[in-house]
């Protein structure tokens, strides 16, 4: 008897919760519109390119002590 009022809470939720979302995200309710740079395939892909060109660089590895908190260079046995 619980575990179906819970599976029925639980699927209640989630029909109230998707059916809200698609009611103000996609159609809108409290109006506005969908950006161009969202919509638009073109800005996406050229985007994406600009991303991938972009040069990596980083810094020495750094690893995280968790009893202190502080932040350690790692640094290779021939330094």
């Amino acid at each position: 008897m619980t575990a179906v009022k819970i599976i029925g809470a639980v699927v209640g939720t989630t029909v109230l919760a998707f059916s809200l979302d698609h009611i103000i995200s996609d159609r809108k309710l409290f109006g506005g519109t969908t950006p161009s740079t969202v919509s638009n395939k073109a800005w996406w892909q050229e985007t994406e390119k600009r991303f991938q060109a972009w040069p990596r660089v980083a810094g020495s590895p750094v690893v995280m002590n968790p009893i202190s908190r502080q932040n350690f260079v790692v640094k290779s046995r021939d330094e």
